[in-house]
């Protein structure tokens, strides 16, 4: 067997790691996942490691069997990336690039030449002379959570005396929200799939519809170049989302996350080549490849824990109502609220792609039963 295929290392081992699995395997390349926990999402299918992320020693011996290393979360401490990278670890993205996806208030300041929500850093409550404002945990925020609507004085001392610093933001009263998922590799090749827009209910994700159906020619382009300016500005390897709000035909640059995101899932069946593959082709310095889509349109909609804990008897129902629909379970404690799967549809109806993955999701969930 030959040896010239590489071990492309992974911290972090929930679904983001379980779905490289399939283009791994496909390229012939080998994952190796630095888990929390033998039961994690990626783990339970693929070889891993247990270990801390935090713990210096432990990530050193993790790089060593591994010919690159990169990420599917954001919350490894910026300093392990720098000693990894010191001791002759190649990961990509690199420590210079991963601070804009961890350090909110780094990401404003590199980005300041770009179209953004007018931004300052408080820590005292006589700096924010307006309100509403959006307040921002500098690090340590995803998914909705370490954001804030903050609406006067008093809750703006209450977030302050627990955090000392925020990034505070005009509030936006934007039309939609979109994501442009864009891939870049060592060498500078990058390729963007179509803006998608997210649907959002209680700052979690539950649908997105690619390509983006409001948005115009123009701003689409525009999107797609701003999205590819933003790569090459923080100098990322692999793939990235760039979150947008969108009024009328303006852009606001929202939040980046480097690694494969949640409103890149339909990738897998809605473009010729996955965020998920594409990533592993960009820290590898492969050619990128075909990121144009396989349909008209693709909805994806998240499958969020509710009181139903059996997810595979829906599939009964499910798959003989809509046999397009297509499922990727992440084997993860069904808890309320949380993202226990997606599912995808594609083709050419919107309203009757984005009526039957709904239906999907609520039926699921358990919210209804025919």
């Amino acid at each position: 067997m030959s040896k010239a295929f590489p071990i492309v290392g992974v911290i972090g081992a929930g679904q983001l790691a379980r779905m490289s699995i399939a283009p791994a395997t496909a390229l012939g390349v080998d994952l190796l996942l630095l888990a929390a926990d033998s039961q994690d999402s990626g783990a339970q299918i693929t070889n891993h490691i247990v270990g801390d992320y935090r713990d210096l020693e432990t990530v050193l011996a993790f790089a060593q069997r591994c010919d690159v290393l990169t990420f599917e979360h954001e919350l490894i401490p910026l300093s392990i990336i720098k000693a990894l990278e010191a001791d002759g670890v190649v990961v990509r993205p690199s420590s210079a690039s991963f601070l804009y996806s961890q350090d909110k208030a780094a990401m404003r300041e590199k980005l300041s030449t770009f179209p953004s929500p007018g931004w300052q850093i408080a820590t005292s409550t006589d700096q924010v002379q307006e309100f509403p404002v959006i307040a921002k945990a500098i690090s340590g925020g995803y998914d909705g959570r370490g954001v804030w609507k903050v609406s006067d004085v008093q809750e703006l001392s209450l977030l302050l005396q627990k955090t000392g610093k925020l990034l505070i933001e005009d509030l936006i009263d934007f039309d939609y929200e979109i994501a442009v998922m864009v891939a870049r590799s060592p060498h500078g090749q990058a390729t963007t799939w179509a803006p998608t827009q997210t649907i959002q209910k209680d700052g979690i994700c539950t649908m997105t519809i690619s390509p983006a159906p409001h948005i115009s020619l123009d701003l689409s382009e525009k999107a797609q170049k701003l999205a590819l300016e933003v790569a090459a500005t923080v100098g990322v390897v692999g793939v990235m989302a760039v979150e947008m709000f969108v009024k009328g035909e303006d852009l606001f640059i929202n939040e980046l996350a480097m690694r494969p995101h949640n409103s890149g899932h339909w990738t897998i069946e809605g473009s010729h080549t996955s965020q998920f593959e594409q990533h592993l082709r960009a820290v590898l310095d492969l050619p990128l490849g075909d990121p144009s889509m396989t349909a008209p349109l693709a909805v994806m909609g998240n499958v969020l824990g509710g009181d139903k804990p059996d997810m595979y008897r829906p599939y009964l129902h499910l798959m003989a109502r809509t046999p397009a629909l297509k499922f990727h379970h992440y084997k993860k404690e069904v808890r309320p609220g949380r993202k226990i799967g997606h599912v995808t549809l594609v083709g050419e109806n919107l309203i009757e792609l984005t009526q039957e993955v709904q239906h999907a999701l609520d039926y699921m969930s358990g919210e209804v039963d025919e």
